[in-house]
């Protein structure tokens, strides 16, 4: 009997994007890497770059995500879901705190963030564009799908499994490079949850087929059995363990599988990840939200349209644009998420984010 075929699940293949690396650059600009680099990047499908950030570029990020707890600890004490503001908690422990007395309060941040200056800062920074043209060439945007990891220590709702990022976004992602960087706010370490990655894994230009959803979350999943069967990964010797120290990341492209480790320690592993792609390949998320423009050559004193670009919320124009039913989701305090990706794949874990999916869109 043939096997349902899912929307994710495509026959094409685009081996040339994610296997070819371009020429040098002819021109060398701060931030740029060794060719060698770009090299390896191109043919493990990854590449930890090391001490590109000094601590005060991204301590800023520190003190914003403080903010950020801040302000969700105080909408939960003011509505009596918190004992307390645990103001004497610091950035590592305080949302744990909150967690403790209010279940879900990591997804709630995850959930509703929103992008602070210093994030802006480091996502166009000039030295990262740089990079970001060895790779994808003198036009760079910011694809939409960025993310603040609330990565509280032994929460079931914040431990990533195996997956391609492509295997998240529409189809049209499927065949040219987006490039991630996930950039941790302390040494990211084993213990507390650092990412694991199949190099080569991409090699093959194939999104494997994924299953949704795993465990209580709202996270596609891949199976080891499919990372070895349809992408050729060695289980035994490509999968590989990659501590990050502060003022470091992780470069990896849209059809690398990776995942992040269980937090086993006693601070919470705080991490953003933010992607560019070329504009020529400008889908945005969905057709719902487009990407922002960093470079290109014809505009040479570009700054970047951060009013039209925040003028909307992914997760909000979804709903709207999808929803039958937008009262089946309960308001501020709801720790449900749901989007497009989960119709992509077959459910075969129905949880609470699955069951709000099913009632926003019918399926």
């Amino acid at each position: 009997m043939m096997s349902t075929r899912y929307p994710g699940e495509v026959d094409e293949v685009y081996i040339e994007p994610f296997n070819d690396a371009p020429p040098p650059v002819t021109e060398h600009k701060p931030g740029q890497l060794p060719y060698s680099d770009i090299q390896k990047y191109f043919k493990e499908g990854y590449l930890v770059v090391k001490d590109f950030f000094k601590p005060e570029e991204l301590d800023p990020c520190r003190e914003d995500i403080g903010v950020m707890v801040d302000q969700l600890a105080r909408k939960l004490y003011d509505a009596g879901k918190v004992k307390s503001l645990y103001q004497e908690y610091g950035l590592f422990q305080r949302l744990t705190k909150l967690e403790e007395d209010f279940k879900g309060a990591n997804v709630l941040l995850f959930k509703y963030q929103k992008m602070p200056k210093s994030f802006q800062k480091i996502w166009s920074d000039p030295r990262m564009l740089n990079l970001m043209e060895q790779i994808l060439g003198p036009e760079v945007c910011g694809h939409p799908t960025w993310n603040l990891r609330t990565k509280t220590p032994r929460s079931e709702a914040v431990d990533i499994p195996w997956h391609q990022d492509s295997a998240y976004m529409s189809n049209e992602s499927y065949d040219h490079m987006i490039v991630c960087a996930w950039i941790p706010f302390l040494d990211a370490t084993p213990e507390n949850g650092c990412m694991q990655f199949a190099r080569y894994g991409h090699k093959t230009g194939k999104v494997a087929k994924h299953e949704c959803c795993a465990g209580p979350t709202w996270y596609i999943m891949l199976k080891e059995e499919d990372m070895e069967g349809t992408l050729g990964v060695d289980l035994e010797e490509d999968i590989k363990t990659e501590p990050v120290p502060y003022g470091s990341f992780v470069l990896f492209n849209n059809l690398i599988p990776h995942r992040s480790l269980q937090n086993f320690s006693t601070d919470i592993r705080w991490s953003v990840d933010l992607r560019w792609q070329s504009p020529k390949h400008n889908m945005g998320f969905y057709n719902i939200q487009d990407g922002i423009l960093f470079r290109s050559p014809d505009q040479p004193n570009l700054s970047p349209d951060w009013d039209k670009f925040f003028s909307v919320d992914r997760k909000e124009v979804w709903q709207r644009k999808y929803a039958k039913s937008v009262e089946a989701s309960t308001g501020d305090f709801d720790t449900r998420i749901t989007g497009p990706w989960i119709g992509k794949w077959e459910i075969v874990q129905h949880n609470p984010h699955t069951d709000l999916f099913s009632k926003l869109t019918g399926r």
